[in-house]
């Protein structure tokens, strides 16, 4: 039986991890290598990296620093950035990566989304929709880390990525990332009704609260930055995931404010690691 899984989504900028408020203003965090170690310890669900230096920068993956990672990972890796053919995929996957993800990629050249999945399976590809709303609240896919827009709603473009092969999709809001003000929820609705693949929603977990919302809202799975890297009004560096009594209770999509601590900056349960 499938349960839904939380996820820390790291970022990595060059040699360091960093997060960012709004795709902007990246804070080192530390070593990528010393905080897979604590998340290890920690026994997370899963991990999610995003190169977001790789596709601004016109390059492909950084493979020899990819492969210290994942050898010292103990659970599944997704990988994103600079992932642009079949054969930077195979070598992810050499390297022990379970699933790659695509999201300017999988807009400039939509071809390699079926390309992948016909090789390597629709398990192995996740499809990133990085969603930013105007004024008027109207949402849009934005490309190239936030900088591109694009004409997509954010549905037809998860319809047309499932369509294509892959396997999730990975649901980001642009406008909440980093802020730790809640989930896009009405977004989640939209989108987890519009497909019938899993879908990964991350930008706006603040609480545990928040993660259980986002289930409850029809997330497969909840990824955050901040949520799992940073305690205090301060955001000072914690490396922290939810206990397993309230894992369980996010999983359910049900959990009260006094059970999560409400939607507050601070980390989840006592599972906390310092660099």
């Amino acid at each position: 039986m499938l349960y839904n899984r939380v996820i820390p989504c790291l970022l990595l900028k060059g040699d360091g991890l960093v997060k960012t408020v709004h795709f902007a203003q990246p804070k080192y965090l530390g070593d990528p290598i010393n905080v897979v170690r604590l998340f290890n310890d920690l026994q997370v669900d899963e991990l999610i990296f995003l190169d977001i230096n790789a596709t601004p920068e016109g390059r492909a993956p950084d493979f020899d620093r990819l492969h210290d990672i994942a050898s010292q990972c103990f659970m599944p890796i997704c990988y994103g950035g600079g992932v642009g053919s079949i054969e930077h995929a195979r070598r992810l996957f050499q390297l022990g990566v379970e699933k790659v993800a695509l999201t300017t990629a999988a807009v400039e050249n939509p071809a390699l989304i079926t390309q992948l999945a016909d090789c390597f399976g629709r398990q192995s590809v996740i499809v990133g929709i990085d969603v930013r709303r105007n004024f008027l609240g109207q949402a849009r896919v934005w490309a190239r880390c936030g900088r591109k827009r694009t004409a997509y709603s954010p549905v037809e473009f998860a319809r047309e990525a499932e369509r294509l092969g892959a396997g999730e999709i990975l649901l980001n809001s642009i406008d909440r990332d980093g802020a730790q003000k809640g989930y896009d929820l009405e977004l989640i609705k939209q989108v987890t009704q519009s497909v019938n693949i899993p879908v990964i929603v991350c930008g706006g977990a603040g609480s545990t609260h928040d993660l259980a919302s986002a289930i409850g809202a029809g997330a497969s799975a909840v990824a955050a930055g901040s949520l799992f890297v940073f305690r205090g009004p301060h955001r000072a560096v914690l490396i922290n995931y939810p206990s397993p009594e309230e894992l369980r209770n996010v999983r359910l999509g049900t959990m009260s404010d006094d059970a999560s601590g409400g939607p507050s900056s601070q980390p989840p349960g006592n599972l906390s690691r310092t660099i």
